[in-house]
Parts: structure tokens; sequence; C-alpha cells
């Protein structure tokens, strides 16, 4: 997977599918930077939240089992081990189970998952194994995916399946058919609905450039935080500059 938002952060950071290349950006709502709210008693997200890629929740597709189209991102990963992961990061995740979430009438799949390199990451097979091991960590999970948008103003998220996590099976099966979505997305052979599908690794796809043209798109975005974002050596001397 790899990690959009570091356990326990607040910030709304997601991969921008309609930049070329597809960077991680931090979510705009109205030209302000959005945030999830401390929904109480948890402090922002409560797992290690990305995506899988090479993955799609195709939006002309309607799922089987939610009778809803794909949102049109990556399907979302919760990663659940006890590291607190840094952005950006990629880490191999063991699949454990899936959560049938609708988000604004749209299928928005989250699957469960434990980093392979976690300690106990032997200990957990299968869905069964974090209710046992985990308790009330799914239902805390439930919980916060029915609630985080309400301070937004927005209603309860619903969820198939009454909110059951389904098993490692099931979970697997809904990441192939992404990807099967993802690769028809990616040698064009579907509607991308605005999706950058530029990348320099498939070479059946008509969107693959030159690792050299790729690379002059990343060298010509700005750096990730500005200087004003950090304070001088001298913080003395900066704070005598804002005062003045």
């Amino acid at each position: 997977m790899v990690v959009e938002v570091p356990r326990w952060s607040n910030a709304k950071m997601e991969i921008a599918t309609k930049d070329p290349l597809n960077p991680i950006k931090q979510d705009v709502k109205k030209g302000k930077l959005r945030y999830v709210a401390n929904l109480f008693p948890y402090k922002g997200y409560i797992w290690n939240y990305g995506a899988i890629p090479q993955t799609w929740e195709d939006p002309g597709h309607s799922d089987k089992h939610t009778g809803c189209c794909g949102d049109n991102d990556p399907i979302d990963v919760c990663e659940i081990g006890s590291k607190v992961c840094a952005r950006g990061e990629i880490i191999r995740v063991k699949v454990l189970g899936i959560l049938a979430m609708i988000d604004e009438g749209e299928t928005d799949w989250k699957v469960i998952a434990i980093n392979v390199d976690d300690p106990d990451a032997a200990n957990y097979k299968d869905i069964s194994d974090v209710e046992r091991l985990k308790p009330g960590y799914l239902e805390a999970t439930v919980d916060w995916f029915r609630r985080y948008k309400v301070p937004d103003g927005k209603p309860e998220n619903e969820f198939a399946f009454n909110a059951e996590f389904k098993n490692k099976d099931f979970a697997v099966d809904i990441i192939k058919s992404t990807h099967d979505y993802w690769k028809a997305l990616v040698t064009k052979k579907t509607d991308g609905k605005g999706i950058s599908c530029m990348n320099t690794t498939v070479s059946e796809s008509p969107f693959k450039c030159d690792p050299d043209a790729a690379k002059a798109i990343v060298d010509a975005l700005p750096p990730p935080c500005e200087s004003a974002c950090s304070l001088p050596t001298d913080v003395d001397k900066w704070f005598h500059q804002q005062k003045n």
C-alpha cells in the first residue's frame, strides 16, 4: 500500500489522480485545505490510511454486492499495525478483510490489513483475528467512517452488508476486480473520467512516458514546504522580523 495519511494525523491527504504522475496532495474543498475532525474519542485517522496502487473503483461499474458504482479512486486500505507510518511510505501488507462503505451513493471499499513487518503480523490471518486480538477496533472503524463527515454538515455514511466486515478471501476478490478495472483504465479500454494515467512502467499503456520526461515533471513541482513553513535557525531573529 501507499501510505497517504499517518495514524493520528488529521490532514486529508490523498493520491491526486487527476494530476500527472498522481502525487499525494492535501484535498481542497471550496478553496480550503481539508482536515478531518477529531471525533470523540478518536484523534485523527485511527489507522495508517492509504491505497493499493494499480487498483481503481470504476464509476461506470455498478458493484454486484452494493448496487452502487465505484468512487473513481484506488481502493482504500486501513493498516492496523503498531508502527505509525510516514506519508508516502510504501509498505507490504497482509490483507485481512474488507468493509463496504457507501459514500454519497458510491461504493468505497475499505480494506483492513496489517504491515507484514509488524511484530504481531504472524498472529493475523483473517478478519476474525482482528476481532479476537484487537477487541473493539472494528466497531471503532465502522463508527469512525460512519460519522467522520458529520462535522462538515454531511449525513452519516452507510454500509452494505449491515456494516459487517467480509473475510480475507472476499477482500482479495474485490482487490483483484479493482485491479482489472485499473488495467482497462491504463490501457485506454475504458473512460478515465479525467484521471491522469501517465506512467513509466506499463509497457502496453498508451500513456507510458519516458522516465526523463517524468523526472522533468517532478523537478518542476514546488518543494513540499516553502521556506515560510519552517522557522529559520535564528528563531529570535525570526520573531523580531514578524513583530516589525
